[in-house]
């Protein structure tokens, strides 16, 4: 692919180069053809969202140098049910970043699971690995946070940067940078690094560039969301209803494979939405915004999610599920967070683990930067092992019950059974919300030792991806 010629907008345009030598840098080590020409930073990390800032942040805490390019501006609204579950939050505390209640963190004790007319409050278990709270913060405000602090560590942004292709080396195929267009009127950049994070969400352009296209047999999510004015703002759980019904047939109302979401947020608002599990054709076809206005409408009135309480419109997005695009690595090139299909297909979380899978990626552009040839290659061909070996049999395990759920006598029979023990639900939540510790971890309670074992023992019987 032939690149446009390096512009003024690139990492000469930021005083921030100067700081980190990036000028002194030279692509030839990635395998650039003809001259070595001048690199404009260690490390390309296209998207700003959570993989992209998590990664921008531990990597320039490393003291490489990272051009982080975003397409959009800050602050910048994004679908998102807003809430973190102790996985996540680990990820935040992780990042050297303040989350306490007096710096904007709603904190929850749990989750309440609602339906068939039971109401089941069930908290975040207490773990060696995890914190015991989860969180609620707007998408809006997180991801500017996040992108801040990742420049506070000294990693440089440029915004309203569009990336729609990767650059290759014509001899070897080797990823050596991106191109695409900058700020109001388009001009064409193109920059280069020995390495390019992909960090660019579901729609994932960088990959899809390479003809790395997603696995359609691997479940695939929609959710909708939207803001309410409501009495409901402060809660102290997270809730979820298990029961929604398409309607759209009266004489044959379908449970639908998914929940719906109430989280208050703590200014007067709640953000209520649904996740689907689109896991046939007819899931296509599904109109999702009538199905939440369906839903809510059957919700209590005094609740306020009524069109007369609305904050902004409908926003909808896709949840792409269980590794669905592979590989996470090809020369020069990582897949990271939903650009690589990592969101939880139990329960739709994506957060946690685009910021798990940047941890894992900016430790091994650490080592390989550090060393050259072959040992380089080795450094990043580890990335997929290990997000394997952390995630993968999870995954599997997750992709084989979001087809079990996709059947509505499944459903039925879960809920029905589940919903009156506790114990059940509360091994049921640990599950879906991969929060466990190793069987062999000291407990604090001894009610987790049972289902941590059980647990443990599902996903090591389960072969990895």
């Amino acid at each position: 692919m032939q690149a446009p010629e390096p512009t003024t907008t690139g990492a000469a345009a930021s005083q921030a180069a100067d700081a980190h030598g990036a000028a002194g840098r030279t692509a030839g080590a990635a395998g650039t053809t003809g001259t070595a020409r001048t690199a404009d930073a260690d490390v390309l990390v296209v998207g700003a969202g959570p993989a992209g800032s998590t990664t921008a942040a531990h990597l320039a805490r490393a003291g490489l140098d990272v051009l982080v390019l975003e397409k959009a501006t800050f602050p910048r609204p994004k679908v998102c049910g807003d809430g973190f579950t102790p996985r996540g939050m680990k990820q935040i505390i992780d990042l050297g970043i303040d989350c306490s209640e007096g710096n904007g963190w709603l904190h929850n004790r749990g989750l309440r699971v609602v339906a068939g007319g039971v109401s089941l409050d069930l908290s975040w278990p207490t773990l060696a690995n995890f914190p015991d709270f989860g969180a609620v913060r707007p998408r809006q405000d997180f991801d500017e946070l996040l992108v801040r602090h990742a420049e506070k560590q000294g990693a440089r942004l440029r915004e309203a940067t569009t990336v729609t292709a990767a650059i290759t080396d014509e001899r070897t195929g080797r990823v050596v940078g991106v191109e695409g267009h900058e700020g109001p009127d388009k001009r064409p950049v193109s920059y280069r690094a020995p390495l390019t994070l992909a960090c660019d969400g579901v729609s994932a352009r960088v990959a899809l560039s390479l003809g790395i296209a997603k696995d359609d047999r691997k479940p695939l999510g929609v959710a909708v969301r939207r803001y309410y004015e409501s009495p409901r703002t402060h809660d102290d759980h997270l809730e979820t209803h298990l029961e929604i019904w398409d309607r759209s047939d009266p004489e044959h109302p379908r449970l639908l494979p998914g929940y719906g979401w109430i989280f208050g947020m703590g200014d007067g608002t709640s953000n209520v939405g649904l996740g689907v599990l689109a896991t046939d054709r007819k899931g296509g076809s599904w109109d999702y915004r009538a199905l939440l206005r369906s839903w809510l409408d059957g919700l209590p009135e005094e609740w306020g999610y009524r069109e007369d309480n609305a904050v902004g419109g409908i926003g909808g997005a896709a949840l792409p599920m269980g590794f669905n695009r592979t590989p996470h690595y090809r020369p020069g090139l990582l897949l990271v967070g939903d650009a690589g299909g990592m969101v939880n297909p139990l329960n739709g979380e994506g957060i946690a683990y685009a910021m798990e899978s940047a941890t894992v990626a900016a430790r091994c552009a650490v080592q390989a930067l550090a060393r050259t040839g072959d040992s380089r290659e080795a450094a990043l061909a580890a990335y997929p092992r290990e997000i394997s070996r952390a995630l993968g049999r999870y995954y599997r395990f997750g992709t084989v019950a979001a087809r079990l759920i996709g059947n509505p006598t499944v459903m039925r029979v879960a809920t029905r059974h589940g919903l009156p023990r506790r114990s059940v639900m509360q091994a049921l939540l640990n599950l879906l919300a991969n929060l466990y510790d190793d069987p062999t971890t000291p407990h604090h309670r001894k009610e987790g030792e049972w289902s941590d074992r059980m647990l443990g023992a599902l996903t090591r019987l389960t072969p990895a991806l």
